[in-house]
């Protein structure tokens, strides 16, 4: 029997694997791929592997998309943030930046896109699509809160999130709508009790945890890794407007609540009275927003928005709170030139500073500048005929949005607190004789004005 060649045995065996390895090759890209979506792109320098397969999951569902004509625009904050950085040459360049896939195939879970829903019916021919092409996908919808109102507290749903999940990867399609203040705004991410919570990591969505409130953007229309795609024409703005774009809806509920033990008010003086007072935050708002000047509904009329979705009729004023921070000299002649006249400026920009502005008739707007200390926020108040100053405190809060009679308007987020603090635990019971040096919870004596400043900090016009 002949010796066997040890060479020649390893030359088989070495043959027989590299064929082995190419018919696995062959299979996974063009057996598999069919079924995953997992193929190896062409685009320019793309990576293999995973990243492949994130890059190629997009392209599938961009396809899916344009052949129905349905106008998705991205808003993944990792990808913008990505894009930001490389925005002019984005935009000089149809054909994108760089050679490698630098963007869609950045290591995540999933890649967000919006759609506003206006732009799109619900057609079912979208899911049979999907399918086909391998896509598994989820609705997520919830109750309108657009139809809500002290009439109608509706259960009619709307979609307000699609994924849509190939291989591994998952495309998270965020719906907005348009609501009456001329904004954009997308619902929670609440799964019903029978959804599969390993479908994807629903806790990594940015769009999921709270509503949030937009303004309408720009679109651009550009090309990131060989992939035409629609980007907020000013991604640094989206992407600061994210963060603090948390929304919170008016409380029907408990304000229907509010009104069977405290029947609304409806004589015509009342009609009349929130009827100015709308006007008159309308254009406050209008001014401010025109100045970039941050400002919330404060006092009785934050509590307004809080107890009963409404202006509290016997208020006769309207309260705005700002953080001195956000001061400018530009507030006072542009609320003139808006037809405000001044009313009355106490105490300056480094204490205590609060102007007063006279609306129709006797309707005015106050205007409370806050201050920030370590462990609290205050603002101030001063009593002309004594010089006297107040002060009141606050413990530490954010902004969030609302919608308050038809305009998109700030509120602390952590609003019980606030009311509490300026209110106490009884503010649902209403209270129409109020002592703004006494009545107050958080109020604080806190000295007199020295003499030689009181035509500085008490001007009364």
């Amino acid at each position: 029997m002949q010796k066997i060649n040890k060479n020649v045995v390893l030359a088989l065996l070495s043959l027989t694997s590299l064929v082995f390895l190419l018919f696995q090759l062959y299979y996974y890209k063009f057996y598999l791929s069919q079924k995953n979506g997992s193929v190896f792109s062409k685009v320019r320098g793309i990576q293999s592997g995973q990243d492949s397969t994130r890059w190629h999951v997009v392209r599938k569902f961009l396809g899916l998309i344009s052949s129905h004509n349905i106008p998705v625009y991205l808003i993944d904050p990792l990808i913008l943030g990505l894009v930001d950085k490389d925005i002019e040459q984005i935009r000089s360049s149809p054909d994108g930046p760089t050679p490698d896939c630098k963007y869609f195939c950045a290591p995540r879970d999933f890649t967000t896109f919006a759609l506003v829903d206006k732009t799109w019916k619900h057609e079912v021919s979208l899911f049979r699509a999907a399918e086909k092409m391998g896509f598994q996908w989820l609705k997520i919808i919830n109750k309108d809160p657009r139809l809500d109102g002290m009439d109608d507290l509706s259960g009619v749903e709307i979609p307000l999130h699609y994924i849509f999940k190939l291989a591994s990867h998952a495309i998270h399609l965020v719906v907005f709508y348009e609501r009456s203040g001329n904004y954009l705004w997308h619902g929670p991410l609440r799964l019903k009790q029978h959804m599969d919570r390993k479908f994807v990591p629903f806790r990594k969505l940015h769009f999921g945890r709270y509503p949030g409130a937009y303004e309408k953007p720009e679109l651009l229309l550009v090309s990131i890794d060989d992939l035409k795609v629609q980007i907020p024409k000013n991604p640094s703005s989206f992407l600061e407007e994210m963060s603090h774009s948390r929304f919170l809806e008016c409380r029907y509920r408990e304000a229907r609540a509010f009104f069977q033990l405290y029947p609304d008010d409806a004589s015509l003086d009342a009609v009349e009275f929130r009827k100015k007072a709308k006007s008159l935050l309308h254009l406050a708002a209008l001014t401010l927003n025109s100045l970039g000047v941050k400002f919330w509904l404060s006092s009785g009329t934050c509590l307004g928005w809080y107890r009963q979705c409404n202006v509290i009729p016997y208020s006769k004023d309207v309260d705005l709170g700002v953080f001195i921070r956000d001061y400018k000299a530009d507030i006072i002649p542009a609320f003139q030139k808006a037809g405000l006249p001044l009313k009355h400026k106490f105490g300056k920009v480094e204490d205590s500073l609060e102007l007063s502005f006279q609306g129709d008739e006797d309707v005015k707007l106050d205007i409370f500048f806050f201050y920030e200390e370590d462990d609290h926020i205050w603002n101030g108040g001063t009593q002309a005929k004594s010089g006297k100053k107040f002060k009141y405190l606050f413990p530490k809060f954010t902004l969030c949005w609302t919608e308050f009679i038809g305009l998109k308007v700030h509120v602390p987020c952590e609003t019980l607190q606030y009311i509490e603090a300026n209110y106490g635990p009884d503010w649902k019971v209403p209270l129409k004789t109020w002592d703004w040096k006494s009545s107050p919870s958080n109020v604080q004596y806190n000295g007199v004005w020295p003499v030689n400043e009181w035509d500085d900090v008490i001007q009364i016009y």
